[in-house]
């Protein structure tokens, strides 16, 4: 029998209804590619093995009765910032230590109730702030990539590391992720696997812990664009509980996959080419438009004028709000607890130790941002920067663009305690460059592998598409995945 951890969910799904093997089987499988390989990339904080048992033996007697779901049986990782009742749900910090939720983020019920089975909670950066997993209470998640001839590891990118990780080297079939800035796109292209940051509003956030409301959203890492269209369908809905999500017919994502893109119009922003980008990624981008091209499309140049002020906008926005969302976390009523002379004592003792480094200084940002003397100058500036990125995006639509093609990040992973990156944080924001558009516009964006470097490493090309038009994404990003080819890691681990 094939090694039933390769097959993706739309061939698992296939050979789970044709009865060639069972739910239990599949996830037993998985159970011990974790056992074997967890302890060496450190994707998963938490397995679950019996649930993921329990499960697996509720789809089984549902499709032996012919009345499986649309991902009976399929085994899937959680982030762990993703409410998960009566589980582990800490966002990889320390301040919320042995935190097990009453209530089931509407995501993950809605996956469950689309009969998916949950192998465990996924690594991830520290409360999903850092571009490279290493901000995490449970330490680095390893990339399963590694340069030809280096034994160097190699980070996933981030904060949905442990994700991409774990789905690049088949430790679940797919995986949720999160996005506020990059942290779905990003460390798919590091990867060698899809990512999609869906519309915002499309994915209730309900239950998934906060770092930018106004920004973050839910959407799956998954090893092809097929697997990634057919876990966006469950994960998408609207949600009472969350106003933000957006009342709109989710489409069979699905269905799209295959269709022509004959005739589309996609726009190429000459202000993506940024000021010292490696000329592989400049050629990988040319391969792509060639691609499109071949397969019918129309390439438009365009301008988003407003590009260059996005990441400057997003570090003020992201901590602003990140430092009003983290302000709940004072150890009275869950997590952490340091004893203080006082109460307020207390507090400052419990954040002290709780919070990490990285995520200390974007409160601190955050909060300076927002203090009296300084609101108008940067959090309200940024507002405005905010609005004029969303209006470039909505002239060069209205222009009959249909969808944009922009490089994923400007270079491949790098290694993990890269001393360029721990010295100078600004050079770690700057992975985020060709994505935070994306989420300042409420965009959706999806990253594909489209290539190798030189070392070997994979290489990811975005699509960037108008408000819930995801549809168009997956078609399009088909035909890069077809031209690309399968891009899989040496196993090491």
């Amino acid at each position: 029998m094939t090694d039933l951890t390769r097959l993706t969910i739309a061939e698992a799904r296939t050979k789970l209804r044709a009865k060639e093997f069972t739910s239990a089987e599949l996830t037993d499988a998985y159970l011990g590619a974790i056992d074997a390989a967890n302890g060496e990339l450190n994707a998963y904080v938490k397995v679950t093995p019996d649930k993921a048992r329990e499960m697996a033996k509720r789809s089984d007697a549902k499709l032996a009765a012919g009345q499986g779901r649309d991902l009976e049986g399929i085994p899937l990782g959680i982030k762990d910032l993703f409410g998960t009742e009566g589980v582990h749900t800490q966002a990889a910090s320390h301040i919320l230590d042995g935190f097990e939720p009453r209530y089931e983020s509407t995501v993950t019920a809605n996956l469950w109730a689309d009969g998916a089975v949950m192998l465990g909670k996924l690594n991830m950066d520290e409360f999903a702030m850092g571009s490279s997993n290493e901000t995490s209470h449970y330490g680095p998640v390893k990339n399963p990539w590694r340069a030809e001839g280096s034994n160097l590891d190699l980070v996933p990118g981030g904060s949905s590391g442990g994700s991409a990780s774990a789905v690049s080297a088949w430790l679940c079939a797919g995986a949720t992720a999160t996005d506020t800035g990059g942290s779905i796109r990003q460390p798919a292209a590091f990867t060698g696997t899809v990512g999609i940051k869906p519309t915002y509003g499309r994915c209730s956030r309900w239950g998934v812990v906060a770092f930018a409301s106004s920004l973050d959203q839910a959407g799956p890492i998954t090893r092809d664009v097929r697997d990634a269209a057919i876990m966006l369908k469950s994960m998408a809905s609207v949600d009472e509980k969350d106003t933000t999500s957006v009342d709109i017919p989710v489409p069979d994502y699905e269905a799209a996959i295959g269709q022509s893109i004959k005739g589309m119009r996609i726009g190429i922003p000459k202000e993506y080419r940024v000021e010292g980008m490696p000329q592989e990624i400049e050629t990988l981008w040319q391969k792509g438009i060639a691609w499109l091209k071949d397969a019918g499309a129309e390439i438009v140049d365009i301008s988003l004028p407003h590009t260059k002020y996005a990441l400057p906008a997003y570090y003020i926005v992201a901590p602003a709000e990140a430092s009003s969302n983290l302000a709940r976390y004072d150890g009275v009523r869950y997590g952490l607890r340091v004893p203080g002379k006082d109460i307020a004592d207390m507090y400052e003792q419990t954040r002290a130790a709780g919070f990490g480094r990285e995520v200390k200084r974007r409160i601190m940002i955050g909060t300076y941002v927002l203090s009296a003397g300084y609101y108008d100058a940067y959090y309200l500036q940024a507002q405005k920067v905010r609005t004029l990125i969303r209006q470039d995006f909505e002239k060069v639509f209205a222009a009959g663009i249909d969808t944009m093609l922009t490089p994923a990040t400007p270079s491949s992973a790098f290694g993990i305690a890269d001393q360029d990156m721990a010295a100078d944080p600004v050079k770690m924001y700057l992975n985020d460059i060709f994505t935070v558009t994306v989420n300042m516009a409420g965009l959706p964006g999806i990253a594909v592998p489209a290539g190798l470097d030189a070392k070997g490493l994979p290489l990811g090309l975005q699509l960037i598409g108008r408000p819930f038009d995801e549809e168009t994404l997956f078609r399009t990003a088909h035909v890069i995945e077809e031209a690309a080819g399968r891009f899989e890691p040496a196993k090491w681990w």
